[in-house]
């Protein structure tokens, strides 16, 4: 998976591209942590992202959990396969998703 990095004042956007499974979840989850410090306002761009496991359902619930109390994050441009998982799992229903 590749992961690009797009600051403004307030928002970051990430880029993701591949699969978001075991071995790239911890990757993301660094980039994140480290955005949240910089932005209130987090976007998550899925439009390369062809796959998502356990592994990066959890990095997304971990990210917003902290940001709940002091920003947003919203997920853009899914692909079709990752939104069934998305609706599967029930994350549809908490995560902004555009």
């Amino acid at each position: 998976m590749t992961i690009e990095i797009k600051r403004n004042t307030d928002q970051t956007t990430i880029n993701l591209v591949g699969r978001l499974d075991t071995l790239t979840a911890p990757a993301l989850e660094k980039t994140i942590a480290d955005s949240i410090g910089s932005s209130e306002n987090l976007v998550l761009d899925f439009k390369g992202l062809e796959y998502i496991s356990s592994a990066g359902l959890r990095v997304l619930l971990g990210a917003q959990k902290r940001l709940q109390k002091s920003g947003s994050m919203k997920l853009i441009r899914v692909c079709e396969d990752v939104m069934e998982v998305l609706e599967m799992t029930g994350f549809a229903d908490i995560l902004t998703i555009e």
